[in-house]
């Protein structure tokens, strides 16, 4: 019996001792950013769902506005070719969450967005030769329609960035660092930036 009775106790204190271990452990993970590093990476992919909403309400407003300024400036055809393709050029870009870690794509989408920003720029220019396309109410519906759309996308874009920017942080500080080269492995995700061609609304305003 007094083996019987000891062996229990063992395994008793024994499974004591895993609890306290595991509580311990769980403990650690807590302290050492384990959690709060993949709140932050969850909150750069939040931010970033938001930039790609935004980018593809412009993309949807798009071919109206083109049927619009069709309609009443027929020898611009060079300048609505250019907003179709730099816009088809941006739908060619695949998006998902392993371009926030791949450099030159990410480039490679900031770049397009960029030159479709350009296009409608040069698209608005070529508006002001047309008075009666000025005054088209659903022009002018399509026009404030992409200038509170290109708000968006900067407003979008600037939390993005802080977003990434505490992500970033988090995973390289001390001691999360060790946790993340230990156990998450997670990469430092890109943000976008302050390049003047491709961050350049278009001029809407009439």
């Amino acid at each position: 019996m007094d083996i019987i009775n000891r062996k229990k106790i063992f395994n008793k204190y024994f499974q004591i001792i895993i609890y306290l271990l595991i509580l311990i452990y769980t403990m650690s993970l807590c302290s050492c950013g384990y959690n709060a590093m993949q709140r932050n990476e969850e909150a750069v992919f939040a931010a970033w769902g938001d930039v790609e909403a935004v980018y593809q309400r412009r993309n949807d407003l798009i071919p109206n506005l083109v049927e619009v300024v069709k309609a009443y400036a027929k020898h611009e055809a060079d300048t609505l070719k250019a907003v179709t393709e730099a816009r088809a050029k941006v739908g060619s870009i695949q998006l998902n969450k392993d371009l926030l870690n791949d450099s030159n794509a990410f480039e490679k989408f900031q770049s397009a967005q960029g030159q479709l920003s350009g296009a409608l720029s040069r698209l608005m220019v070529v508006v002001e030769k047309y008075p009666d396309l000025k005054a088209n109410q659903n022009f002018m519906d399509l026009q404030n329609q992409l200038e509170g759309t290109e708000n968006r996308i900067n407003v979008a874009r600037v939390r993005y960035n802080k977003a990434v920017q505490e992500f970033n942080t988090s995973i390289r500080v001390f001691p999360n660092s060790i946790t993340n080269s230990l156990l998450l492995h997670l990469q430092r995700k890109n943000g976008f930036k302050a390049e003047e061609q491709s961050k350049m609304a278009p001029k809407v305003k009439f």
